[in-house]
């Protein structure tokens, strides 16, 4: 298998929402990738992906996956032409859909909420803007993301 990048994840993301009329924003999608990471590393105790998270002031941001994706602003991200598909195994696919599913439909700033609540990964860098830019590492996120 090939190696599955969060820029990878996101464009699948992305496709999936739109072609099941629940298209995303990109502070969703920023959201999603994180639940998305956290899952991964508790449920099957290894990362989905290798980027990292850092710890801006709305949560955690992949800096790439954010800057792609900032012209559209609040507003729903649209697809790309090319069907978006990741090299995971069925299983992995099946846990992804499902994390996929269960926070596309959760009020945004709701998932913000949750990502910064005290003592968690994000909180743990930011510490009130100090750490803002800073890594997440994936052991704090494992252990503290939600």
């Amino acid at each position: 298998m090939a190696k599955v990048t969060a820029m990878d994840v996101a464009k699948y993301m992305i496709d999936k929402c739109e072609n099941d009329n629940h298209p995303i924003t990109n502070l969703q999608l920023q959201k999603m990738l994180y639940y998305v990471q956290c899952f991964f590393l508790v449920e099957k105790k290894k990362p989905l992906f290798d980027d990292d998270f850092e710890a801006w002031k709305f949560g955690p941001v992949i800096p790439d996956v954010y800057r792609e994706y900032r012209i559209y602003g609040a507003l729903p991200i649209s697809s790309d032409a090319d069907k978006a598909e990741i090299d995971i195994d069925n299983k992995e696919m099946e846990l992804l859909n499902d994390i996929i599913k269960k926070t596309r439909v959760m009020y945004p700033w709701r998932l913000v909420e949750q990502s910064h609540a005290k003592g968690k990964a994000w909180d743990n860098v930011f510490m009130d803007g100090i750490g803002v830019g800073d890594i997440i590492s994936k052991e704090d996120i494992k252990n503290n993301g939600f």
